[in-house]
């Protein structure tokens, strides 16, 4: 059976890169507005309540206003790339490692992570849960990704002469991603997080720094490397790296895009303190990677269909 997807916001970062995998693949009749249609209400409105599912790639108010133009009797399912709807009520958070595979495939109306979050959240989330890190801890995310998930003026800005080497950004400690890092999380405070930005297209490396000595229960590293090999064990996108007492970690400038995630768990001599560190493509599993593997599992396909998840 063919599955019809609209993806309203089709020319942006995110929907190109959606419409591209979709184009090949045969279970899909994919769907995209041109030129002036793109922000014809009508027009959007008549494509939206014809998808069986319809994916937003557009700015909160936008994404908010396309919601409100689907009719219910219409029976479309939404897949949210914004982040206006990662805490709302009636929507199922579409992580499927994370709120489990059957949840996304029940639902209606499902929102996707942002990219900072997807890093911080596979780290630490799975760790609270278990009880291992508590709930009410001061956690810091300090993080860098590829100008890609700053959208095209961002894109511009560091494709042009005189472009930063390093942009931080965030210093206003009040930063969208916060709320869905608290709420998925489990968590009784909002965490700090520094943001920061360099001149590779994509890529994200997200670090969440513990003094697990001054913890009750004084977790080790090896323990909390443990817990997350056994909670994302069989998994085909997340995958936890054995210990490794030296090396570093790199974004390449021109990285091949790829829609699996990688967790780290560097530990000291004594195992007190340690540093928990996500590897992900910020357009991969941060974005449309996570979208395509959401729209599998709400059309009963194998999860990592049309992934990009190498060797």
């Amino acid at each position: 059976m063919t599955t019809a997807v609209f993806v309203d916001g089709a020319a942006g970062t995110t929907g190109l890169e959606i419409v591209e995998r979709l184009r090949g693949r045969d279970e899909f009749a994919l769907h995209v507005l041109e030129g002036g249609r793109r922000k014809d209400p009508a027009a959007r409105r008549e494509a939206l309540n014809d998808a069986d599912i319809a994916i937003l790639c557009l700015p909160d108010d936008a994404a908010r206003e396309a919601v409100a133009l689907i009719d219910p009797a219409s029976g479309t399912r939404v897949i949210d790339a914004s982040s206006a709807h990662r805490t709302a009520a009636g929507w199922a958070y579409g992580f499927p490692e994370l709120v489990g595979r059957d949840t996304i495939a029940a639902a209606a109306r499902v929102s996707n992570p942002g990219c900072y979050p997807t890093g911080f959240l596979a780290l630490v989330a799975p760790l609270v849960r278990e009880g291992l890190l508590p709930a009410d801890w001061p956690y810091t995310v300090n993080a860098v990704s590829g100008y890609s998930g700053g959208g095209k003026a961002l894109i511009e800005r560091f494709r042009a002469d005189g472009a930063p080497a390093f942009r931080a950004y965030g210093y206003d400690l009040a930063h969208k991603h916060l709320p869905e890092m608290k709420a998925h999380a489990g968590l009784a405070h909002d965490v700090i997080f520094a943001p920061s930005v360099v001149p590779a297209y994509r890529g994200m490396i997200v670090e969440v720094p513990l003094h697990l000595g001054a913890m009750e229960g004084e977790p080790t590293a090896d323990r909390l490397r443990d817990a997350l090999a056994r909670f994302y064990a069989g998994s085909e996108v997340v995958a936890v790296a054995p210990a490794r007492d030296t090396g570093e970690l790199l974004l390449e400038r021109e990285a091949e895009p790829g829609d699996g995630m990688t967790l780290h768990v560097f530990g000291n001599a004594g195992g007190w303190n340690a540093r928990l560190v996500a590897v992900l493509d910020n357009l991969g599993k941060g974005a449309s990677g996570a979208a395509i593997e959401n729209l599998n599992l709400m059309c009963g396909l194998p999860e990592t269909a049309g992934l990009r998840l190498g060797a």
